[in-house]
């Protein structure tokens, strides 16, 4: 089997996962996650929601990513081989982070999630690159949050959003011509209300630095290993 044939494969497992419907287990997260939600004080919401916020618009209109250039001329073998060199050296650098911020309790805490999310976007931006796409055009950015979502939303909102994605060519024929026309609205809320309960403990004075740096390794090693099925849909 060459390259293609085995990724193909791995595509057509990976589509049936995302279109599952949410199970009693999800379901039941979700309901502590809100309970969770509701314990903490509105100044906490108000970081996370600033600071998801402030991603987005760094994403849709924000030209510090913007500098990275379509690779040409690699197959999809060669490709991947630099996207899971790429990943390592994204999560060498977010496991580094978040056990510094986590060793500092709350208020270091805290400060490591916008700093997370700047490693995330930079990560996706390589990867969109590396398979060819050119992240100047806005509606290559709308794809990248539509990955960020994949990986991070509930199952119910991963179900709609993965609709969207791989009928990606019908998605972005309807899409405005003012960027500013957009409502990015539910994807704060969506990617705040996954991460808020893995990060959570990273806060805990003791286990922290431990468990920012498990949590961090292992939400980019997902987004990556996202973004590389969601790519292969259009390269393949």
């Amino acid at each position: 089997m060459d390259y293609n044939e085995f990724a193909k494969l791995e595509l057509e497992r990976w589509k049936y996962d995302m279109k599952k419907k949410p199970s009693i287990f999800d379901m039941a997260s979700k309901g502590i996650q809100n309970k969770f939600n509701g314990i903490l004080p509105n100044k906490y919401h108000e970081f996370m929601t600033t600071a998801i916020k402030n991603m987005v618009k760094a994403v849709l209109f924000g030209s510090t990513y913007l500098t990275k250039k379509p690779y040409l001329g690699l197959s999809l073998k060669e490709r991947e081989e630099l996207i899971i060199e790429k990943t390592k050296l994204y999560k060498n650098t977010a496991i580094i982070e978040g056990a510094g911020t986590g060793a500092g309790g709350i208020m270091l805490g805290l400060a490591d999630f916008p700093l997370l999310l700047s490693i995330k976007i930079k990560l996706l931006y390589d990867i969109a690159a590396i398979y060819g796409f050119d992240v100047k055009d806005y509606k290559e950015r709308i794809y990248i949050l539509n990955i960020f979502q994949l990986a991070f939303s509930s199952q119910e909102h991963i179900n709609k959003v993965f609709h969207r994605v791989e009928y990606w060519e019908a998605y972005v024929n309807g899409l405005p011509s003012d960027i500013n026309s957009l409502d990015w609205r539910e994807f704060q809320e969506q990617y705040r209300d996954y991460i808020d309960l893995a990060k959570l403990l990273q806060m805990v004075p003791g286990i922290g630095a431990f468990v920012g740096a498990y949590v961090n390794n292992k939400l980019v090693d997902k987004l990556s290993k996202t973004a590389i099925q969601a790519y292969r849909m259009r390269v393949l």
